[in-house]
């Protein structure tokens, strides 16, 4: 009798996917995006016709944002551990995880310790998105995150934006400030 191995060689990783054993959060946040956007993209097309356009947007949107402000507290929760505060410096070092590959542009306008404010002038993400034939829920993909991530990140920071690439702008301008001196952070 002979030793044999019957189990089938591995398939390699499909582009946007994890390799077997490599944790989620390893990957590339662009691609998680391309696989979120094509699984939301199913359920999305699905809910349309049993609810309409305008509650299957919302129920999409109150999903995701859901998601934002959790991820947004476990990172605060990392920065805390690591750094001891999660503030405007930890959330700035945070960007490159956004940026990886190239995903983002950003031209930073501002920095300091109450105040963070960059330009988008090159966003994969709606690229990613117009070529997958998602832009109609793209909003509802990345840009709506934004602003509730930072809510979990850091609910006492104010988030602004008035423009995005993804509905047709120049550029996506952020804007987040702290508020005045002497309100702390207060963990969770």
């Amino acid at each position: 009798m002979t030793d044999t191995d019957d189990t089938p060689p591995a398939a390699p990783p499909r582009p946007g996917m994890a390799p077997p054993g490599m944790p989620l959060n390893a990957m590339a946040i662009l691609d998680r995006r391309r696989i979120e956007a094509a699984f939301a993209k199913a359920l999305y097309d699905q809910l349309v016709p049993e609810i309409g356009r305008e509650r299957a947007r919302a129920v999409l949107a109150r999903a995701i944002e859901t998601m934002a402000r959790e991820t947004g507290a476990a990172m605060a929760a990392e920065d805390r551990a690591s750094h001891g505060t999660a503030d405007l410096a930890t959330f700035r070092e945070r960007l490159a995880l956004w940026t990886a590959g190239d995903a983002l542009r950003l031209e930073v306008i501002e920095s300091t310790p109450d105040r963070l404010g960059f330009n988008v002038t090159r966003c994969r993400y709606a690229e990613s998105y117009r070529e997958m034939g998602v832009q109609e829920i793209g909003d509802i993909l990345s840009c709506n995150r934004d602003g509730e991530f930072m809510c979990g990140y850091r609910p006492d920071a104010r988030f602004t934006r008035t423009r995005t690439i993804m509905q047709g702008d120049s550029h996506c301008d952020f804007r987040y400030s702290l508020p005045e001196s002497g309100s702390m952070e207060t963990p969770e």
